[in-house]
């Protein structure tokens, strides 16, 4: 599937307010759905690719040799999550918002693990 149908598709998800697919090398989206006045989705690009930097950095740091599925922010009305793509070659990774009173965290985590695997660059 490509990028517009990906973006649709989680878009698609229960409580869903913003979507992009981001290369985190340069920190450039690749594609945006969704956001708003409220959710700038190319700023909110950037900084999840410096949060996602920072993790990788650490987890070298302290020498564990894992991989990272996705990273999870709680914010007060929205849940954040970030989700490295390992099954396309490159640095990318797929951001998305949820609305927490409309949304199904483990259901949104396991949509992003499939349309990942359906993901096609």
């Amino acid at each position: 599937m490509n990028i517009e149908t990906t973006l649709k598709e989680a878009m698609a998800i229960e409580g869903a307010v913003g979507v992009a697919l981001v290369d985190y090398e340069s920190g450039m989206s690749l594609g945006t759905l969704g956001g708003g006045p409220h959710l700038d989705l190319e700023v909110a690009a950037a900084g999840n690719t410096e949060v996602l930097r920072a993790k990788q950095r650490t987890l070298k740091s302290i020498d564990m040799d894992d991989e990272i599925e996705d990273i999870l922010i709680t914010l007060g009305h929205q849940y954040h999550l970030i989700r490295p793509l390992v099954s396309t070659s490159g640095s990318l990774f797929l951001y998305l918002a949820l609305d927490r009173t409309r949304s199904n965290l483990a259901l949104a985590r396991h949509s992003l693990k499939r349309l990942e695997a359906g993901l096609e660059v």
